[in-house]
């Protein structure tokens, strides 16, 4: 069933839930939703969350959707290139790092108990503050089971010290990106051996390429093409290629329930209809879901 969001009632109509193929999303506080959602109910958590938080608080959205920046950084172009923006983690104090860490436990804690044993969590992040997730996930009761490495250059870093470009020429403030990491975890595993765990809720590994090859920690992939950021207007949205090749690598046997609590477009829960497979989505911005509602089909068609 696809709930239409054409006219200005229909979200109250559709419940805050919105429904197209094997996909739900719902327009809700992914801490409440966890909370009420049944024990050992998902297969795998595919996300990427809002690591400095404060750059999704509506403040900040508001100026980012007015071009004004705030914590969004509007970068100015670049070789030829328009720049998109990007949030600004190194302006987050140690009261922001600190809430960081305090939200993510909280998250954690919640997603553990709904999470079925031998559950993949794949998290995006950055090297910034990606290890203050890792720390909350670890105190939480997660497995840190590596990272994976998505090789894509893009334009954070690599900027001359700001108003000062042609004084120095040759100084870089941070290195350029040319890779994102995935921090990858695992709730513990409630029988003897990972063949036994998937035999009792078909989780516990992770599906391989092929018979001869394992999943691989390193993806190369390219930037977001222009035509998926058009039906997905995020900042942060990710590439469908890259998307399904998590997916696919999340459910080890190839069903069960993936779950994106951090939504914004719904980028994960595309990739799931394209492969089949049943997602849900919870996302708190309504202009996101709203937004997410009609890039699901369009992406998942591509």
């Amino acid at each position: 069933m696809t709930i239409a969001l054409d006219s200005p009632n229909s979200l109250e109509s559709a419940s805050r839930l919105f429904q197209h193929g094997r996909q739900t999303l719902v327009l809700d506080d992914c801490l409440d939703w966890l909370r009420a959602a049944p024990s050992n109910s998902i297969s795998a958590v595919v996300t990427d969350p809002p690591y400095g938080l404060v750059e999704y608080q509506p403040d900040q959205q508001q100026k980012l959707r007015a071009g004004r920046g705030g914590i969004w950084r509007i970068p100015p172009s670049f070789d030829g290139s328009s720049r998109r923006p990007l949030p600004r983690f190194t302006v987050l104090s140690a009261n922001d790092r600190q809430a960081v860490t305090v939200f993510f436990r909280e998250w954690a804690t919640a997603l553990i108990r709904v999470a079925r044993p031998g559950a993949h969590v794949f998290i995006a992040g950055n090297p910034l503050v990606g290890p203050l997730v890792s720390t909350a996930m670890e105190a939480s009761g997660f497995e840190r089971r590596g990272e994976i490495v998505r090789l894509v250059r893009t334009f954070r870093g690599g900027d001359r010290p700001k108003g000062a470009e042609d004084e120095f020429k040759s100084v870089s403030s941070m290195p350029r990106s040319c890779w994102e990491p995935w921090g990858l975890y695992r709730k513990p595993i409630d029988q003897p051996t990972v063949a036994a765990n998937l035999r009792v809720w078909g989780t516990g590994g992770l599906r391989r390429l092929s018979e001869k090859t394992p999943f691989l920690d390193v993806i190369e992939s390219g930037v977001t093409p222009a035509r998926e950021r058009s039906l997905a207007p995020h900042p942060s949205v990710k590439p469908q290629a890259f998307l399904r090749q998590i997916v696919r690598a999340a459910l080890p046997l190839g069903t069960g329930v993936v779950l994106d609590p951090f939504a914004g477009c719904a980028t994960t829960l595309a990739a799931c209809e394209a492969l089949g497979v049943q997602g849900i989505g919870i996302e708190i911005d309504e202009h996101y879901f709203r937004l997410a509602a009609r890039a699901i089909p369009k992406l998942a068609a591509l």
